[in-house]
């Protein structure tokens, strides 16, 4: 039986037979977790409403003897995020995003830490939803193994000017776009001063959030697939 309580946050949760749920769990010391919570959907019993997501969680379960573990015990560790409106839809896009990226156990807790932050400055900063997301989408694709290089030139490495326009080739990097000749077709158009912001985290410009949401988009397409979020379809509703 595995009794030490680990922090952790519920990514997904769906009915399992009568009374019982399967729960998709990101924890920090063994990444994303699949678990079943027995019983927990019974009257009376106090697990449900803990079992959500974006509330911080203290849960410890069963030795594995199969793809699931069973929940031995769960205690809430702090309260929960609270979202409305287009920020909630924000906060499902980052638990969409780990279930899609993620393998089963495999333990990433600095991605921890940074989607517990995420979360909490999409709660207390809302106007900030959009830079919030893409230094996200970058620190995951830097975990997945995806390199991000935003701060030197792929063919020269040179350092990235901010006033140069650079083509950014998925598995390559930045090229920049030479004076009076004909720019690469390949790639994604993007400003060095672009580059520059993402890499230091500081999205403070309209013109570096379109840029750095178009890159972002297409380097996790590659690594997450054709399939389509659920979640940005509710971006497209709401």
């Amino acid at each position: 039986m595995q009794t030490e309580l680990h922090e952790a946050c519920v990514l997904h949760r769906r009915s399992y037979r009568e009374s019982s749920l399967l729960v998709e769990l990101f924890s920090a010391k063994h990444g994303r977790v699949g678990a079943v919570a027995k019983g927990v959907t019974r009257r009376g019993n106090p697990l449900a409403a803990l079992l959500q997501p974006f509330r911080p969680l203290l849960a410890a379960w069963s030795t594995r003897r199969s793809e699931l573990v069973t929940l031995a015990q769960v205690e809430a560790a702090g309260e929960p995020f609270v979202f409305s409106g287009r920020t909630a839809l924000c906060a499902f896009y980052l638990n969409e995003l780990l279930l899609r990226a993620l393998p089963r156990n495999d333990a990433h807790p600095e991605l921890f830490a940074r989607y517990r932050a995420a979360l909490g400055r999409l709660a207390a900063e809302p106007a900030a939803a959009e830079p919030t997301l893409r230094i996200f989408e970058k620190h995951l694709l830097q975990t997945a193994g995806y390199g991000v290089i935003l701060d030197s030139d792929a063919d020269t490495a040179r350092p990235v000017e901010p006033e140069r326009l650079y083509r950014y080739v998925p598995g390559h990097g930045p090229t920049a776009v030479r004076d009076g000749g004909a720019a690469p077709e390949a790639g994604i158009a993007i400003s060095g001063a672009t580059l520059l912001a993402l890499n230091r985290e500081q999205l403070t410009a309209p013109l570096h959030r379109a840029e750095a949401k178009r890159l972002l988009r297409v380097l996790l397409r590659l690594h997450l697939g054709d399939k389509p979020l659920h979640s940005r379809a509710w971006f497209d509703e709401y």
